[in-house]
Order: structure tokens, then sequence, then C-alpha cells
């Protein structure tokens, strides 16, 4: 079997404000991380770990069979977790490809996972994320649904000039929901790492944006729709009641 040269880090801690303990609470009967790690690995695009300042986190991981790494608690972001994360399993280098997958999205597709990869096939690409078509106004005015704005550049494919949690953009058209799933070079991770939090960044309170105006190169593919993430107690009933409807499909016929 060929080695592949692709990791996904799924950074995972507790502080989640609006909903303690998050990565640790029961969706039919296994952690939510839990849920996050499975779909991971069913991709089957890489090695799979969960990157945590956490030991709790980290015991419920590899009590599934799964990989944890430790890392510092005082990191600011996710992708600076991850990029710990890295350099403490692949110091030697040989992982040229990093997916940055958040720790709730318990029902993502391992399909919509694979997707973030294609992107990456130009080599001028530097950074890959997803987006999924806005159909409704409530979605396209919330401030809490990022908007990534971009240029078609292919089918189901975007080059990404903006993210905004403004109502973007302007007129008739498409507007799109980002989905907070990357694909980095690892020379880009590094890079991203380095810079400075930047002026849009600290506007609008989105990370990618220090990306676009250190003038690297994200590029959207664009899928069918967005994954649930848990940030609520509701959120949180609405992915018990996915999961438990797909395992009652799942299970065979008596």
């Amino acid at each position: 079997m060929t080695e592949t040269r692709t990791l996904v880090l799924i950074p995972a801690r507790m502080a989640a404000t609006r909903l303690p303990g998050k990565p640790l609470l029961d969706i039919g009967g296994l952690p939510m991380i839990v849920h996050v790690l499975r779909r991971a690995e069913a991709a089957g695009i890489g090695r799979v770990a969960v990157a945590t300042d956490t030991s709790d986190i980290a015991s419920a991981v590899t009590a599934h069979g799964g990989e944890a790494i430790m890392t510092r608690a005082d990191h600011p972001s996710g992708s600076d977790r991850v990029f710990e994360a890295l350099g403490k399993l692949d110091p030697e280098g040989r992982i040229d490809t990093i997916v940055n997958l958040q720790g709730d999205f318990p029902t993502i597709r391992p399909d919509t996972i694979r997707e973030v990869l294609q992107p990456l096939a130009d080599p001028a690409v530097d950074i890959a994320t997803l987006a999924a078509e806005i159909h409704t106004e409530e979605e396209a005015t919330n401030p809490n649904v990022v908007k990534a704005v971009g240029s078609p550049i292919g089918p189901r494919r975007l080059r990404a000039l903006y993210f905004t949690r403004a109502t973007a953009p302007h007129g008739e058209g498409p507007r799109y929901h980002h989905v907070g799933l990357y694909a980095y070079r690892r020379e880009a991770l590094q890079r991203f790492i380095e810079l400075p939090p930047s002026p849009l960044e600290q506007q609008e309170r989105l990370e990618q944006l220090r990306a676009l105006e250190g003038g690297m190169r994200i590029d959207i593919m664009i899928v069918d729709d967005v994954p649930r993430g848990v940030d609520t107690a509701t959120d949180l009933e609405t992915a018990r009641r996915l999961i438990a409807h797909s395992a009652s499909r799942e299970q065979p016929a008596r």
C-alpha cells in the first residue's frame, strides 16, 4: 500500500462557553469527538488524529481506538493547535497535506471531507476549503453564517476573494455559506501560522482573512449542503436525532 502524505487533524478543547464539555457529550452512545473521528477515518484520505489540550478528550479517543496528541493549552486558534500537532506527529516532514477538521461536525459525510482536497491538485493553491449555496433569506442575513465570496473558475469551484459575516455579494446571484473545513499544503500552514493577525481578520473575527490579506490563495469547492455543527443544546439534539435515524436505517432487516 502506498504511504499517504495527508494527515487529518481534529483540534478539540473543552472550553466552549455555549456548550460546556462539548467534545465529550454523548451522541448515540459515543462521545461527539469519536463520531467526528469515525467520519474522518471513513473518508480514507490518510492518518487521523485528535489534537487536544485535555487528557479526558485524549482518553476518550484512545479508548475507542483512535489516535490523540496532546498540545499546549494556550493556543489562540485551532490552526495553531494543528500546527503544533503536525510537528509532534511528523517531525521528519513526510506529510505534505494537512486537513483541519472541526471537532463539532459529528454528522459530516466522509465524501465531504474528501472533497476539500480537490483544489490542491492545482499547485498554485495554498489552502482549500468548502462552501454550499445559500437558499434562504434567513441564512443570507444571519451574521453567524459566514459567507464565502469568490470568482468562479470551474465547475463547483471558486477562487476566494473574501469571507464575511455580512450579506454578500450584493445583488442578484448565488451566495455561499462557508464550511469551516480546510486543507493546507504544509508550507502554507506554516506561513499562515507565522503571519500576524490581520486588520480584516480582527474586524470580521474570521481567521481565514489573514491568509487572503497575506497574499495566499484559497480555493473553494462547492458542496451540496453544510455539515451541521454543534454549538448549542438544540444543535446537539438535532445531531442525536440524525445519527439515531442513520443508525436505524443501517440495521439489517429481521
